[in-house]
């Protein structure tokens, strides 16, 4: 059993050092192999961001307002994860809109510098993040945001592995995602989406159902411009999957949790 729980703890720790910055033990067992099922416990580190953004929130808030706190999240959030997400996101803008052949769109994904569609995808993100989060705190959802948005949309993000084929510029590149960019067994998935989607159930059954909904119909719009574009996925595609959901998610609490009067809709 200690055997089991160590080796599970083990995944655990490889997951937090690849998709975060936060500190873990000097001495993790890496192997391709373990990388990838360490993959499964992506939406967990998406539970334990969101627990960190929820108490620092919690501690700001009281003194200066809703809306410097959201702000310090959004950047405390950008340092714990090293824009990891971020940087997905505005590499496939770049890729996709500033390029015309595949090869081309792939050779742009893999370069380091950012250009203008990059830039203005991940301005509009962080807006509409900073936009989206200020109004649920101001109708006092945030937490409940945070605790279903991180984990979930990390969930959907890597599900895409399951239904696209991993591609590069010319062979197959040696990209830190590599590892994670195959199909998951139906238990690894299982508990990915079991753990992503836990802060689900403080919602009506009819919410979780129009929320979860909304996600799958996004995954299957994104899966079709990643193949039109590439004729596949990359670890690019993944942060870019994840930014997305992440903002769809907060839309769609914003909209089902907001109380709606005749006022406000008048005005």
């Amino acid at each position: 059993m200690r055997i089991v729980i160590a080796q599970q703890l083990n995944l655990f720790w490889l997951a937090l050092s690849f998709f975060s910055r936060l500190p873990t033990p000097a001495n993790l067992n890496y192997t391709p192999e373990k990388m990838h099922s360490a993959g499964t416990y992506f939406s967990l580190v998406g539970w334990l961001l969101a627990i960190i953004m929820v108490i620092s929130y919690q501690l700001l808030v009281p003194f200066i307002g809703i809306q410097p706190s959201v702000c310090i999240i959004l950047v405390l959030n950008l340092l714990l994860t090293g824009a990891f997400h971020q940087d997905g996101l505005a590499d496939m803008f770049d890729g996709f809109f500033g390029g015309y052949q595949r090869e081309q769109k792939l050779t742009i994904m893999k370069d380091s510098r950012i250009g203008t569609y990059g830039s203005c995808a991940l301005i509009m993100s962080l807006l509409l993040q900073f936009v989206l989060l200020s109004a649920l705190a101001e109708q006092q959802q945030l937490l409940l945001a945070l605790c279903i948005s991180y984990p979930l949309s990390r969930a959907m993000a890597l599900s895409h592995v399951q239904s696209a084929e991993y591609v590069a510029a010319g062979e197959r590149d040696l990209s830190k995602s590599t590892s994670l960019v195959s199909a998951y067994s139906l238990p690894q998935l299982l508990m990915l989406f079991a753990i992503g989607s836990l802060g689900l159930w403080w919602l009506p059954l009819s919410q979780i159902l129009l929320l979860v909904l909304g996600c799958f119909v996004l995954r299957a719009l994104l899966q079709n411009r990643f193949q039109q574009h590439i004729g596949g996925i990359t670890g690019d595609c993944l942060g870019a999957a994840q930014q997305f959901q992440e903002v769809l998610i907060y839309l769609l609490l914003l909209a089902m949790l907001s109380p709606v009067t005749s006022t406000a809709v008048v005005g």
